[in-house]
This record gives C-alpha cells, sequence and structure tokens, in this order.
C-alpha cells in the first residue's frame, strides 16, 4: 500500500491543531499564575517584523482549512480574523479540526497532479497537488505553528517538544 496525500495531510493538521490547543491552554494557565491578563498574549510576537500570536494562530488554521480544502477540491469556510481572546483562538482551533474531519480522503488523494491555484499576496500562483501540499501547506502550516509556539515559549509558559508534537499515533516498544 503507498503513502497517500490524504495520509500526509489529514493527520498532521488535526494533531497539530490539538497540539497548539494544548499549548494555549499552557499559557493561559501561566498568564493566571502570573497575575497577567492572558488577553495580552494575543499581541506578543517573536520579533517586530513578525505576526503577533492571534495572527499567527488565524495563519494555521486558515493553511489548514484552506490548503486542505483547496486539495480536496472544495471551497473553504471564510473565517472573520476577530478573535479576541485565547478562548475564541481555541474554538477556532476546535473548528477547523471539525472542518478538516469533514474533507474527503479520496479526492485529496486524487489531487497529486491537478493544478492547485491559490493567492500568494495580490498575485495567484499554481503548483501541483503534491508539490503544493509538500512545499507551501505543510512548510507554512509548520512555520506558523512554531511561531504560535515560540510566541507562548517566549511568554514563560512551560512548554516543550512534547506540547508541540502533540499527541502522536505511536507504539512504544
Amino acid at each position: 500500500m503507498s503513502y497517500s496525500m490524504s495520509q500526509a495531510c489529514l493527520p498532521v493538521c488535526e494533531i497539530g491543531l490539538n497540539a497548539l490547543i494544548g499549548v494555549l491552554d499552557k499559557a493561559t494557565a501561566h498568564a493566571a499564575a502570573k497575575k497577567v491578563d492572558p488577553a495580552v498574549l494575543l499581541g506578543w510576537r517573536l520579533a517586530p517584523d513578525m505576526f503577533a500570536l492571534a495572527r499567527q494562530v488565524q495563519i494555521v488554521t486558515d493553511q489548514a482549512k484552506n490548503g486542505l480544502s483547496r486539495l480536496a477540491g472544495v471551497e473553504a469556510p471564510k473565517y472573520e480574523d476577530n478573535e479576541t481572546s485565547i478562548e475564541a483562538l481555541k474554538a477556532r482551533l476546535t473548528k477547523t479540526v471539525a472542518y478538516i474531519k469533514t474533507l474527503d480522503a479520496k479526492a485529496i488523494d486524487a489531487s497529486t497532479e491537478r493544478d492547485i491555484t491559490f493567492p500568494i499576496g495580490p498575485k495567484q500562483a499554481r503548483m501541483k497537488g503534491a508539490d503544493y501540499l509538500h512545499h507551501y501547506v505543510l512548510p507554512n502550516f509548520y512555520f506558523h505553528m512554531s511561531a504560535a509556539y515560540g510566541i507562548v515559549r517566549a511568554f514563560g509558559a512551560d512548554v516543550g517538544k512534547r506540547d508541540f508534537l502533540g499527541v502522536m499515533p505511536i507504539t512504544m516498544v
């Protein structure tokens, strides 16, 4: 049995988004312990020219829902990008996990050689499905997920590699 496009992306996004919920939970607990309004964290960033936490989480969810929808050949739901709390960001992550679970794995698998057109800034780009997944969607997903994790870590929350990796389908031997 060969490894499929859907196997390369659906579990990755589900596990990653759920892991990010756990990271945000730890950020909320840290803020409470330090008596800091958790809303302060929404504006934290790793560098002045990088997006703040709220935008990083929004982009992670957009990469998952938009990228996988394009591969499945369906229209992605539109989100408002108006989250003003950690709880709202967690709800967005949860909503995205629920959505990607509805995508047709066979449609994603069939997209390997199909042209995928997608926006990059004000322009449109085109790639074959396999290249789009492996060279655009997944790298961007991990980049913004890593940035969100890094912001929470820089905020002082006790998060580590296992928090970033999430619950993986492994068997200990």
